[in-house]
């Protein structure tokens, strides 16, 4: 054993003993490095199960236990409550010799058992940002007595938080906390799939003055198993027929621990209804799981031990609750339907399976319905094969992960964190307002002038209020709103109707069917028996055979760079060693046409009745700028009454028939012009996106969108490596 070894606390080393541990990982001995001899921030960063939660807390243990904390000495800060859930048990088995306890806080916690912890602030507490909101909001008072001795702070799977409002919250919560304690406790953040450390190390650190050490280990080398298969799905199947899709899925789960990832609850809930159909003709076992938002915490968690349960065979299928760093035990195999939107997920759901030394093993399934003869072009390409093929290239040459993108106007979260102060505060002069809230570093491209004008909005809409000695209090419409406690969260929370089995809770749903209606949810049938619209209940029965359900969801933002090789794909003459029969038949096919329709030597191609495509080559915000572009500049001058397409692969344009050769010179041209992404929104518009935009003035809306959704720079470098 190492010298780190010999510096952990004893009860420490009698754990590591006991589990039979040969040796400290090398991202764990650089962590105890990092944390005994500095005082800097840390960010590690190491594959899946490569040991990074115990490389953050044992030494962290140890200085605890041998200096303990007078209040809640370490705040470890998680995106999902099961992952607080699963660290917890395992933080609670290492600490039953010592004198540290182990708090979890989050909603599905008893106040009694919250209560417990108010009473006596001490050891480690585990908690998601919005119950870190509630806590600010609601125990301002007893802030200094919870937290006025915290040393550290653990963020996991930052990666998830960094980019998004979310992470934003996130620094200003910390930095409202280090103003009121004064005391600057030192950050550790982990994360498996980070592309740029510099991005990571400047969050992590931000509104502090401590450096981030960021240890660079060698880590595990792991085997990888990749297969990518291909299947045409038709609607005109026999429903009570497997096809031969459901049928391949059925067979690379059988009687194994597999986890199955998809991009929308809907396909996580037909493709178990499909296998445990088969599984039932054949007599087996249900072994199936559902595992996303709408699903009941008991059922999700039920889902969770069974994966976890060893030796016994057990299938879910999950959206991304499952991609993140939850222990679900032993997994055989991980089943990627469709391709991931990024390198990053590919990563994470690769990370699941090959915990126990053995090889990570990961299916691509990518079914698209076959083509009509008469079929445009664009849609003769089967996108989610190209893009399958492209993330796991980008990994396998260059382990290039996507950087994540920094958020310059968090507008929504200005809102929210304005309205947070001055609830936990009660009355503030708009000057110690401002002060506040220019003192936390996600604000720091807002303008004096942008806050003024979002008080006086306020104001005028009765969110805040003047008191006759002129500070700022809460409005009347303003009460309403942080009273409720999903003004916690950042993010939007569709309003969503609990579906009932007498007195058990199954999940939700947006739209409730009609009385007699079927629907599925949890990899079930249910038929509907009474809906109470008041109380946003639907109660019912269990059903016979498969039905659909339809949840909204975003798609995502793709990185230019996973489209770029896509494009290559299509037109290098490589045959991957990983496509099996139906996956390399489909891309010599694609490849064939590509270079039949010339759309290797360009990207805008005539297709019938007046009608051209643009195959952009570039990511989800330079498409969308691109479209902007052609309907703000092109419309009168190309005569186009029509654009659409599939962001990001391909956008199609109905234009004057004469016109079609004017397209490329057009968007060239436009592209060399002092044009801005500020340009290409008309002073009518103020795109809503985030929580609390409803509540901003128009003017700050659209300066934000077109930072933050617009990139005018990087249209203007892909349409320079454009093809005439």
């Amino acid at each position: 054993m190492s010298d780190a070894f010999s510096r952990l606390s004893p009860f420490i080393q009698e754990y590591i003993y006991h589990h039979q541990w040969t040796e400290l990982r090398p991202v764990q001995i650089a962590a105890c490095k990092v944390i005994f001899d500095t005082d800097a921030h840390l960010l590690v960063t190491a594959a899946t199960a490569a040991g990074k939660t115990e490389a953050a807390f044992l030494p962290i243990l140890t200085l605890l236990h041998t200096n303990p904390a007078t209040t809640i000495g370490a705040l470890y800060i998680s995106p999902i409550k099961a992952l607080i859930n699963d660290q917890f048990e395992r933080l609670n088995y290492l600490l039953k010799e010592a004198d540290i306890p182990v708090w979890h806080w989050h909603g599905d916690v008893s106040q009694s058992r919250k209560n417990k912890l108010l009473n006596n602030p001490q050891g480690i507490l585990q908690i998601t940002p919005e119950s870190l909101e509630s806590l600010l909001i609601n125990k301002n008072n007893d802030l200094l007595r919870l937290f006025g001795d915290l040393r550290f702070v653990i963020i996991d799977e930052i990666h998830a938080f960094m980019g998004s409002e979310r992470g934003c919250q996130i620094i200003c919560q910390l930095q409202r906390l280090a103003k009121l304690t004064q005391k600057q406790p030192r950050r550790i953040g982990l994360s498996a799939t980070l592309g740029d450390y510099s991005l990571a190390e400047n969050w992590l650190s931000s509104g502090t003055d401590k450096s981030v050490i960021t240890p660079q280990t060698d880590g595990i080398k792991r085997q990888i198993k990749l297969a990518v298969e291909h299947f045409y799905i038709s609607d005109e199947v026999d429903e009570s027929e497997a096809t031969a899709y459901e049928k391949y899925i059925f067979n690379l789960s059988k009687s194994r621990k597999c986890l199955i990832f998809a991009n929308n609850r809907t396909r996580t809930e037909s493709v178990i209804a499909s296998l445990r159909q088969i599984a039932t003709e054949q007599g087996l076992p249900d072994i199936y799981h559902v595992h996303h938002g709408s699903i009941s915490a008991s059922l999700r968690q039920a889902a969770e031990n069974a994966m976890r349960e060893p030796n016994n065979p057990a299938v879910t299928a999950a959206t991304l609750t499952l991609e993140l760093g939850i222990d679900i035990g032993h997994l055989e195999r991980v089943i990627q339907l469709e391709s991931p939107l990024s390198v990053a997920s590919f990563l994470q759901r690769l990370g699941r399976s090959g915990r126990r030394g053995e090889a990570a093993d990961m299916r691509f399934i990518c079914a698209e319905e076959k083509p009509l003869s008469e079929a445009s072009l664009p849609e003769q390409i089967p996108w989610q094969l190209l893009q399958s093929i492209a993330i796991i290239q980008l990994y396998l040459e260059e382990q290039w992960i996507e950087p994540i993108r920094p958020i310059k106007y968090p507008l929504s979260l200005l809102y929210h964190q304005t309205m947070s102060i001055l609830t936990a505060t009660g009355e503030l002069s708009p000057n110690a307002l401002a002060k506040q809230i220019f003192s936390l570093p996600p604000f720091a491209a807002i303008s004096k002038e942008d806050f003024q004008l979002l008080l006086r909005y306020l104001i005028d809409i009765g969110h805040i209020q003047h008191t006759e000695k002129g500070k700022l209090i809460l409005g009347l419409i303003g009460e309403k709103i942080v009273r409720k406690f999903q003004f916690y969260a950042v993010f939007a929370e569709q309003q969503e109707y609990i579906v009932k089995q007498g007195a058990t809770q199954i999940g939700s749903i947006v739209t409730p069917p009609a009385v007699g209606n079927q629907f599925a949810l949890a990899g079930r049938t249910w038929q509907v028996v009474e809906v109470d619209f008041k109380k946003k209940a639907i109660f019912v029965k269990q059903a016979e055979g498969k039905a659909s359900i339809y949840w909204r969801g975003s798609g995502g933002t793709i990185h230019t760079k996973v489209l770029q090789r896509m494009q290559q794909v299509l037109f290098e003459n490589v045959e991957y060693s990983y496509l099996q029969k139906n996956a390399l038949q489909r891309l010599r096919e694609v490849r064939h046409l590509a270079q039949q329709v010339g759309l290797d030597k360009q990207n805008i191609l005539e297709l019938e009745k007046g009608k051209c495509c643009i195959f952009p080559w570039m990511g989800t915000v330079a498409y969308r700028t691109l479209e902007r572009l052609l309907n703000s500049y092109c419309r009168e001058s190309l005569e186009i009454t029509s654009i659409g397409g599939v962001n990001p692969y391909y956008l199609t344009v109905k234009l004057a028939k004469d016109k079609f050769k004017h397209l490329y010179p057009e968007i060239a041209s436009l592209c060399e012009q002092r044009i801005t992404s500020e340009d290409l929104l008309s002073t009518s518009e103020a795109p809503e996106i985030q929580k609390y935009d409803r509540f901003i003035p128009h003017p700050l809306l659209r300066k934000a969108f077109a930072s933050d959704s617009l990139d005018m720079r990087e249209l203007k470098q892909q349409v320079s490596l454009w093809r005439e």
